[in-house]
């Protein structure tokens, strides 16, 4: 009685992980479809560098959904959870943001100013964080292999 409660329960567990998986990949689908769809109107509105970092913004915002799905699918079928994906994630929101950070702060660049120079310590911290995790992906694998 009590193994095949525990087995419906595993079975109940998988499926909450699939349906939230799905519902991931469904967001993620319609970011992308609205992110073209916004890039073509852009594109026609002559509003390119906004057309193309909003678009930036929305295809690395679909691609950390995507390594959610990964990670929430693997965990589903292996019942585990590694550290990997959750570090690919931390380096496109780094990416995304170094991203954002530079195209808005173009208008104002002069070191006598305070919200530049906040500009230039955030864009720092992201970069350092994105060598940071870079490092952890290193030595994950490398202790893998040995």
């Amino acid at each position: 009685m009590r193994e095949s409660l525990y087995r419906v329960l595993d079975r109940l567990e998988a499926g909450i992980y699939l349906s939230a998986g799905l519902l991931l990949a469904l967001a993620a689908g319609v970011i992308l479809a609205f992110a073209a769809i916004e890039g073509v109107a852009a594109f026609f509105s002559g509003d390119y560098p906004a057309g193309v970092i909003h678009l930036l913004d929305r295809v690395l915002l679909a691609l950390m959904l995507a390594e959610v799905i990964y990670t929430v699918v693997r965990f589903a079928r292996e019942g585990t959870i590694e550290a990997e994906p959750f570090l690919v994630i931390g380096i496109i929101a780094s990416v995304r943001r170094l991203l954002v950070l530079t195209a808005e702060g173009v208008a104002e660049v002069s070191l006598s100013s305070p919200r530049f120079l906040a500009l230039l310590a955030e864009l720092g911290s992201l970069a350092l964080a994105v060598l940071l995790f870079a490092w952890a992906i290193f030595l994950i694998r490398r202790s893998r292999a040995t």
